[in-house]
């Protein structure tokens, strides 16, 4: 691919004062746009050139993390199903946009699909990948960065992002999102074709696509129990497909957050897969148990950095308290048996969040476990706490987004490496708090913050590749880069905004110090601290929108 044009300073990409959800609303949504000019009134206009709504604008103020002077247009009284735009007295005009029950069929059957375009391993052929074809890769064994002797076979599983690189912790967090959003919405999701070699199985192809990241992730399991971390090659391969990335694979060390974490999304998915496949469910259910028992013979936290000479993600932490915990949570809520309980009691009552729903901080899974698992006469001590975190947090959420020009639930220090994984982790926590609670206020919330996704943002920006006529298209995503094709494959979820990018991106953006937090993005290939995707920001986009759609 040719390299593109760079844009030195796209803090708005094309010319305009209005910023609307360009996927579109649901009918009985709340529809309200940004403004950044001083009009005082606007109509909404269908495709025939027809006004068939007028409002006046109203003042919100200056938004903090954009700096601009902000306005509202709310036309949520239009229901009717169309396409429409917006103009403003002042002659300004919107992107179009549709309202439609089905608006967002298309956004979500690209989400999940880029999981499978992430696929490692296997041959992408045309009949299911269109023209975004490659041979299999990444098949050669591997062999431990300890140990080369020791040669292993861990071929499959998904790319995590820009890089080639598989890794344990990231991989359960993704699933986790996924797989919890099958078990809430299946309404949604069950019927859901994604056009995959699996479909027309038995299964949902959500749950096949899971599944495909599952068996890769089971390789990674020593037979003592131990997770290895990560599979990646020494350093990260340069922008090349994935088929020429020949370099030696290696498995690293085995760490406790890995292990935890694989415990728990095997006990997950061992309960969701029973009533499609039992040989593999019970596959998964001693793969748990097998990490479980490792984690009780080793109690202390078996930490995770890069040796020397290693470059790719280190998806480190300090510690793996809230790890354990979620173990315990699901394994209770697969088995019911008294003894994860009772690590249940144990743990909660040291330090972490029980609302937190990200690779680094996965307690909130815990908290999910627990309170979704069906079971009857749960602690109500350990019960209250869990929902008391997430009502918390959503009511803090809440007010964040009150306090937004643009609708968001976010802070300055959320503008940071995927501010947009952050966003759609807010998106969850309302949708929980309104589950847990049957409070729908939530509702609107966890949909203006999808509003932002795709277009009600102080860039302008569509941050999925695909949706929207002013859509990301060049992610730091090798593939992307290296196929030749001009048109990013859909469904990807650019990282966002980043206050503080790095210093190569400052470079390449021509940023200064003065930009405001929501402005600091580039759709630029080269910028990994501002446009790169990975699986788990696809994840928590694809939970939202289940929700959202689930409660439409």
């Amino acid at each position: 691919m040719a390299e593109h044009e760079l844009n030195k300073s796209p803090l708005r990409c094309f010319n305009t004062s209005i910023f609307v959800n360009q996927a579109g609303y649901l009918p009985n949504s709340k529809k309200i746009a940004t403004i950044t000019s001083s009009a005082k009134s606007f109509c909404v206009i269908d495709e025939n050139g027809n006004k068939i709504f007028t409002g006046d604008t109203t003042y919100f103020g200056k938004d903090k993390y954009s700096q601009d002077s902000v306005y509202f247009a709310d036309f949520s009284k239009v229901t009717e199903c169309g396409r429409y735009r917006i103009e403003l007295d002042n002659g300004d005009k919107s992107l179009s946009f549709e309202i439609s029950d089905k608006v967002y069929d298309k956004t979500l059957y690209d989400l999940i699909r880029a999981f499978y375009f992430l696929r490692c391993g296997c041959e992408l052929k045309e009949e299911n990948a269109g023209e975004y074809t490659h041979p299999e890769c990444h098949t050669s064994k591997a062999v431990l960065w300890d140990d080369h002797s020791q040669e292993l076979d861990v071929s499959g599983g998904w790319h995590d992002a820009g890089d080639y690189g598989r890794y344990v912790t990231a991989a359960c967090c993704a699933l986790s999102h996924l797989l919890y959003a099958c078990k809430l919405f299946p309404d949604v999701l069950d019927k859901l074709q994604l056009n995959i070699p699996e479909s027309g199985n038995a299964t949902p192809d959500m749950l096949n696509e899971c599944r495909y990241e599952l068996e890769w992730m089971l390789k990674m399991q020593r037979n003592d129990g131990g997770v290895y971390h990560k599979v990646t090659t020494a350093l990260h391969a340069p922008f090349i497909m994935p088929q020429d990335d020949k370099e030696q694979l290696y498995v690293f060390s085995v760490s406790s957050i890995a292990t935890a974490d694989l415990s728990a999304i095997c006990a997950l998915a061992s309960g969701i897969y029973k009533k499609y496949d039992e040989e593999f469910a019970q596959k998964l259910y001693k793969a748990s148990m097998s990490a479980y028992s490792w984690l009780e013979a080793n109690p202390n936290f078996v930490e995770f950095r890069n040796p020397n000479g290693n470059n790719t993600g280190p998806y480190w932490e300090s510690d793996d308290t809230d790890n354990r915990f979620w173990a315990s949570c699901e394994m209770f809520s697969l088995t019911g048996d008294i003894k994860y309980h009772d690590d249940i009691k144990r743990l909660i009552s040291k330090e972490f969040s029980l609302s937190d729903l990200g690779y680094g901080s996965v307690g909130g899974f815990g908290s999910m476990a627990y309170l979704f698992s069906g079971k009857e006469n749960l602690d109500d001590e350990i019960s209250s706490a869990m929902k008391s975190a997430i009502r918390s947090k959503a009511q803090q959420l809440r007010d964040y987004s009150d306090n937004c020009g643009y609708r968001v639930a976010m802070t300055e220090l959320d503008y940071c490496w995927g501010s947009n994984m952050i966003l759609m982790k807010q998106g969850m926590n309302f949708a929980l708090a309104d589950i847990i609670s049957n409070d729908n206020n939530y509702y609107s919330y966890a949909c203006s913050q999808f509003d932002y996704l795709l277009g009600v943002n102080a860039t302008g920006y569509s941050y999925v590749s695909g949706t929207g006529d002013f859509c990301v298209n060049y992610p730091h995503l090798r593939p992307a880069h290296a196929d030749g094709i001009e048109r990013c494959m859909p469904g990807m979820v650019s990282g966002g905004p980043n206050r503080r990018p790095c210093p190569n991106d400052m470079e390449v953006t021509g940023f200064g110090s003065d930009v405001p937090p929501m402005k600091s993005f580039m759709d630029d290939v080269g910028c990994y601290s501002l446009n790169e995707i990975t699986i788990y920001w696809n994840s928590p986009t694809v939970f939202t929108l289940c929700y959202i759609l689930s409660n439409k």
